[in-house]
């Protein structure tokens, strides 16, 4: 090779360089530094940790996700299931924070849920210094990981108050869960026996394998929950979100289901599929509405609607607070009336009001199209109490 070529490799690599210390990541925070329970040894793979991604200041909402990349408990995809998914996290003003947790051969249940359990823990203890809100940490996971992250949201407890460890004393519990084409079975024909054999041996009882089937262990103490997956995935059958999603339908949990027909297993951001890309931008305006980007306090609100001194006869109304990381409100118009329950309600403080007239509920057409109010300057502050709102739209 001649000098010339040599000093190209040369320059070629220095100038690789910050892409490959970029690429690293932020620095591994151990989330148990002195020692893992039950470790078995002291080697990287028995060391759990943290990688912490933190927005900018000026774009943190103060809500956190501790991301649980998949890989049958067997291996990690750390990459596209997890620190481009904190990246992705971060441009919403979330803080993401990847947890590599401990895998099988070496380690089995309980130590992955364990790891996950802490790293909740952590983010809780020290969200002071890390930006976020201690009400308003959440856990994502993908494939085995969106297992681990579905035992996080139904096994957990309030913590060890009597410890001298602050991150002991924290609750455990999720504030919400993202689970992305998760395993969740252990027992149906559609389980992924794989995880299952990663996760507990061979020696599983029906009783430990029920257990962690975590679609019979939802209950209405279980956070609010997105799910996402694929009516393609062949190595993780779409029913297992089906059933998930089905127990917080029975148990009242707050959730939402999105099965996007094309695209196999694994897909993480899925940047290739313009359909199935659109999961994250879904789960964003999911975290939005359910007031996790944003300190929320919202109201119960009710009130009339004429056009022209006639009651509004089918339409919508919308209450868009000025913070664009709080929820919109909103909610049909029938014969001039309208009502949103508490849950549903404008956040506290100063809304703009937008009014849908949806034409008549008639055998023939009334309007054109739908016609929007938005230009009329309606202006509402909204309290803890006493909303009642009406408005008269003239032409």
């Amino acid at each position: 090779m001649s000098r010339f070529a040599w000093s190209m490799v040369v320059f070629g690599v220095l100038l690789a360089l910050p892409a490959l210390v970029n690429a690293a990541g932020p620095e591994p925070i151990l989330i148990w530094p002195h020692g893992a329970p039950n470790a078995a040894g002291d080697e990287e793979r028995d060391k759990p940790e943290l990688r912490a991604y933190l927005p900018a200041k000026d774009k943190a909402t103060g809500a956190a996700i501790v991301i649980c990349p998949g890989g049958g408990y067997g291996a990690l995809a750390t990459d596209h299931e997890g620190h481009q998914v904190a990246k992705w996290a971060n441009s919403i003003g979330v803080a993401g924070f990847v947890l590599k947790y401990r895998l099988a051969p070496r380690y089995r249940h309980p130590a992955p849920l364990q790891d996950a359990q802490r790293a909740i823990r952590y983010v809780r203890a020290n969200a002071e210094k890390l930006g976020v809100a201690t009400n308003r940490i959440g856990i994502l996971g993908f494939s085995a990981g969106g297992h681990l992250a579905s035992t996080a949201a139904t096994h957990f407890d309030e913590g060890n108050k009597a410890s001298t460890d602050p991150v002991a004393q924290q609750s455990s519990r999720p504030d919400f869960a993202v689970l992305c084409y998760p395993v969740i079975s252990l027992t149906e024909k559609f389980a992924h026996t794989g995880s299952a054999k990663n996760l507990l041996g061979d020696q599983a009882t029906p009783e430990l394998l029920e257990n962690l089937s975590n679609d019979k262990q939802v209950t209405p103490q279980t956070p609010p929950t997105f799910l996402f997956h694929t009516g393609e995935d062949s190595g993780v059958p779409v029913e297992n979100s089906l059933a998930f999603y089905a127990a917080c339908r029975k148990a009242k949990v707050p959730a939402e289901l999105h099965v996007y027909q094309n695209g196999p297993h694994g897909v993480g951001l899925a940047p290739a599929d313009p359909a199935v890309y659109g999961w994250k931008d879904r789960l964003g305006e999911w975290l939005q509405a359910n007031g996790f980007l944003a300190d929320v306090k919202r109201a119960p609100v009710a009130g009339e609607i004429t056009l022209n001194g006639k009651p509004l006869r089918w339409g919508m109304i919308a209450l868009v607070p000025q913070d664009k990381n709080k929820p919109r409100a909103w909610a049909m118009v029938s014969q001039g009336k309208y009502s949103i329950d508490a849950a549903h309600g404008p956040a506290l403080g100063t809304n703009s009001v937008i009014i849908y007239d949806l034409g008549s509920v008639e055998p023939k057409p009334t309007i054109e199209d739908f016609v929007v109010y938005d230009k009329l300057g309606l202006i509402v502050d909204v309290h803890e109490s006493g909303n009642a709102f009406t408005f008269d739209l003239g032409k």
